[in-house]
């Protein structure tokens, strides 16, 4: 954005008010407009000068957060981060928040909040950031954040690159697709996943989330879902009709078992700061796979499993970006084209038929 991107706070802590503006506001590209002790005097306060991020608790007294942010998105949809403790109880609320349209969520602690916040300060910046950047009215929901001020490292310290790319692998008739996606994701995921029919080969899936939503985010997909959907664990088959989701905090691997795929789910540093990591997943696919699978990369902010989608094309595979129509933020699909990973660009809505087309070549 080229002005500055005007933020609201709405918080019932007159400690988060202060600490989460004084932090947005060292920042030369961020101006704080306004603080709120609950959404009713914030929707006062955005008669006259409505916000480009909203930076939102979910719980407050009058009107809860979840409540608030359904209201937003259904007058004037707006980018909103939710930071709360509530969303450290357990992952559903921070579903339900994102399912109405949350942009990505940030857990605070009930003890040591200043502290906490203090330290947080870049993940902070970051998420509005991103927020400002993302299009929420696209679709209902967005990405749960997972920023981290640590050093950008490459998939290579968790994995090496392959030495020769074309190189032939073993005969097999397994085959699978490697999905990678962060803000803007979770609802994009539910849209292809559901589409897939039972003999859909194996999925995996990278979603930027961090622990304790990705097994809550696996379940509710496999509600919904024809083919089943699950966190995965190491050693998992990847098998048809089965998506398996990457933990929260670990990376997530394929390997050869034979003729089988399976998963390796490891420890490690964080890569493009994320963990899991898109392209720690799409080497590994290169790397054990090759023509028998088919890369995806769909919404999300920066550049995580560009450089791995590119690696899984010159490897053999075939590889999909999502438009930027579709995208809440077209960010890696975006790099993946630039860099030439991409072999087809497509709308979400037909990402499903080219996982069909995969599947029946």
């Amino acid at each position: 954005m080229s002005r500055k991107i005007r933020v609201l706070v709405v918080d019932d802590s007159a400690v988060v008010r202060q600490v989460v503006t004084q932090t947005l506001s060292s920042d030369p590209g961020i101006e704080v407009i306004g603080a709120a002790l609950d959404p009713v005097f914030a929707l006062e306060k955005m008669k006259t000068n409505w916000p480009d991020v909203i930076v939102l608790d979910l719980e407050m007294p009058r009107m809860d957060g979840l409540t608030f942010l359904r209201r937003i998105m259904a007058e004037r949809p707006t980018p909103v981060v939710i930071c709360s403790s509530l969303a450290e109880k357990g992952a559903q609320v921070a579903l339900d928040a994102l399912a109405a349209g949350a942009v990505s969520i940030i857990t605070k602690p009930k003890v040591g909040l200043k502290s906490f916040l203090d330290g947080a300060a870049n993940d902070i910046i970051q998420a509005v950031k991103a927020a400002a950047h993302s299009r929420p009215g696209r679709r209902a929901s967005a990405a749960v954040a997972s920023l981290s001020p640590s050093p950008s490292l490459s998939a290579d310290v968790i994995l090496p690159a392959a030495h020769n790319a074309s190189a032939p692998l073993g005969r097999t008739t397994d085959r699978l697709v490697a999905i990678g996606t962060s803000t803007g994701g979770t609802q994009a995921l539910e849209a292809v996943l559901t589409a897939l029919p039972v003999d859909t080969p194996g999925v995996v899936v990278v979603q930027h989330m961090p622990e304790k939503f990705t097994a809550m985010f696996a379940q509710r997909l496999n509600s919904l879902c024809k083919i089943e959907v699950r966190e995965a664990r190491s050693g998992d088959r990847v098998l048809p009709g089965l998506a398996l989701i990457a933990p929260g905090g670990k990376h997530m691997m394929v390997k050869r078992n034979g003729a089988q795929y399976v998963v390796d789910v490891v420890d490690g540093p964080l890569v493009n700061r994320h963990k899991p990591s898109v392209d720690v997943l799409f080497r590994s696919v290169a790397k054990c796979a090759g023509h028998n699978a088919l890369g995806i990369i769909m919404t999300g902010m920066g550049d995580d499993g560009a450089r791995g989608l590119k690696e899984m094309r010159d490897a053999g595979a075939h590889t999909l970006a999502e438009d930027e129509s579709t995208c809440v933020v077209f960010g890696m699909p975006k790099e993946a084209i630039r860099l030439g990973g991409a072999a087809e660009v497509l709308p979400l809505t037909r990402m499903a038929e080219g996982i069909g087309r995969f599947t029946r070549s």
